[in-house]
């Protein structure tokens, strides 16, 4: 490598794995390193992370991203994160370490705090001033469940000695110093899936941290996604070096993707499904079971929203497929399988496994396997699995046209599983638009780096990252509509079938 040469690191702590990535100018990946951490399941609906594991896996990735570039933290113009949203964790301030796990996104235990805050006002309660409704998938209610069930935490919390934030918050603070003078801030894009920040103002809304139980003295600074935070710990390997960028996943991935425009929208094929449209500084409040979030705020410019459509379950159904039912032993094997048949039987697999997010909103759903026969084989399970992938992303995209009154001419595509060539193929004709896939599809700790990069001057722009941009493949749609619209029927009525599953029955005997 050229001493002289800079470079940009993104760290990229996703749900089911942390990353590092060394980016050049050009928005090239360098080198990397990847460690995956345990995913724990107490009981049903509950799924956790060890936050210290995640801590210690970022130490080590961040080792593996800068041998493998053979740099020196002297030669890294920035770092920027990107996260697992929602995912809330509490420390202790003093003592550096978790009262309990991380509580992760697709954790559902909140659900009986959500009804109860919720009230005769229903879900909808807060959504005018965070542009979210009511549920299990955002931070809040998480950390009101740790302050109620963690011995000693309330207390802790009301003296001052406990602080939250998502995965973003709990790096940075480690990274600058942790408990020997830690920052402790997130970016409005996270803070804007805690269901405690004003969407309008991007402030703390004092009433509904009250409403929670959260003391105030517990939340991370709101600051920019991109602006120098602090710089690297004095014992770490980033002594000094500036932590400029931090975005959530889903928008991480929409900065990547250069979505700059009104209109523009990207959708991340990961753990789940995660779709955003460029609403430009309109705040778009959606009638389509859309939450309203923040995309992005470079520096002192004025914030640009989004409308996101969040699928659950999409890239953790093929997991599911390998792990539960043992079908594959590769995750990559299930397009294999899928390629043996040229349709799904008459198959639909609906993942509600911890109910249904965007446009549905139906937390008491479950997941269902419908109009099986003795016909059907495991190729068809298999095509079905990443079928529904696909199905669940056009629900989305028919509420973004609703909302937005723009159909879309084409979509963005990045995230693990854009690989999968027939799930590409399948989404663009069930879309009835193309789908473009980039040539960098690492896109969410791309867009981290563009941030960190244009807060030190490493790149200038909104127009680098837009220059940066290529496009490696296009699928077009082959499908007829009247096609189409067969399996659109028929999968709508498959969603149908896992409505109002969750009772008491299932809740004592399960729970």
């Amino acid at each position: 490598m050229n001493d002289d040469q800079k470079y940009i690191l993104a760290i990229d702590q996703g749900t089911t794995s942390t990353r590092a990535i060394v980016f050049d100018h050009a928005g090239q990946i360098v080198a990397s390193g990847q460690r995956e951490h345990e995913q724990i399941f107490p009981k049903a609906g509950w799924v956790e992370h060890d936050a210290a594991e995640i801590w210690r896996n970022t130490r080590s990735v961040v080792g593996d991203a800068l041998v493998g570039a053979e740099i020196n933290r002297h030669q890294l113009a920035a770092v920027g994160i990107t996260n697992q949203r929602e995912t809330a964790v509490v420390w202790d301030r003093t003592t550096g370490e978790p009262v309990y796990n991380a509580i992760v996104w697709q954790d559902t235990r909140t659900q009986k705090i959500c009804d109860e805050l919720a009230g005769d006002e229903g879900a909808e309660k807060y959504k005018e001033r965070v542009g979210l409704p009511l549920a299990t998938y955002f931070s809040g209610p998480k950390v009101k469940w740790i302050l109620d069930n963690v011995e000693g935490a309330r207390e802790k919390a009301e003296k001052g000695d406990l602080l939250f934030g998502n995965t973003d918050s709990w790096l940075v603070w480690n990274m600058t110093g942790g408990k020997d003078g830690g920052v402790h801030v997130t970016d409005v894009t996270n803070a804007s899936r805690t269901m405690l920040m004003n969407i309008d103002t991007l402030d703390w809304n004092e009433d509904i941290a009250g409403d929670m139980g959260i003391p105030l003295s517990m939340l991370p600074e709101i600051r920019s996604s991109s602006e120098v935070y602090g710089t690297g710990r004095k014992q770490g390997l980033l002594i000094d070096t500036p932590i400029a960028g931090i975005l959530g996943d889903q928008q991480a991935a929409t900065f990547g993707q250069a979505c700059f425009e009104v209109g523009q929208a990207k959708n991340t094929y990961g753990t789940g499904n995660f779709m955003l449209i460029n609403t430009g500084e309109e705040l778009v409040r959606s009638e389509n079971g859309l939450l309203t979030t923040v995309a992005y705020k470079i520096g002192d410019n004025k914030p640009i929203y989004a409308l996101e459509g969040s699928i659950a379950v999409t890239g953790s159904l093929v997991q599911w497929v390998r792990d539960n039912l043992g079908l594959i032993s590769d995750a990559p094997e299930i397009e294999d399988l899928a390629k043996k048949v040229d349709d799904n039987g008459g198959c639909y697999i609906v993942p509600a496994f911890s109910g249904l997010f965007a446009p549905y909103w139906k937390s008491d759903a479950r997941g269902a396997i419908v109009g099986l026969t003795r016909y059907i084989n495991k190729n068809h399970i298999a095509r079905a699995a990443l079928e529904s992938t696909a199905f669940q992303s056009r629900d989305v995209l028919d509420a973004m046209n609703a909302d937005s009154g723009v159909e879309l001419s084409e979509l963005k595509v990045d995230g693990g599983m854009v690989k999968n060539e027939t799930l590409m193929q399948f989404q663009a004709d069930i879309l009835g638009v193309p789908v473009v896939r980039p040539q960098v599809i690492e896109t969410t700790a791309l867009g981290a780096a563009y941030a960190a990069g244009i807060a030190v001057g490493f790149w200038d722009g909104e127009q680098d990252v837009i220059d940066n941009w290529a496009e490696d493949k296009r699928w077009e749609p082959t499908m007829d509509e009247a096609t189409r619209e067969r399996y659109l029927r028929l999968w709508k009525k498959a969603v149908e079938r896992t409505y109002d599953w969750v009772d008491e029955d299932v809740n004592e005997l399960y729970g």
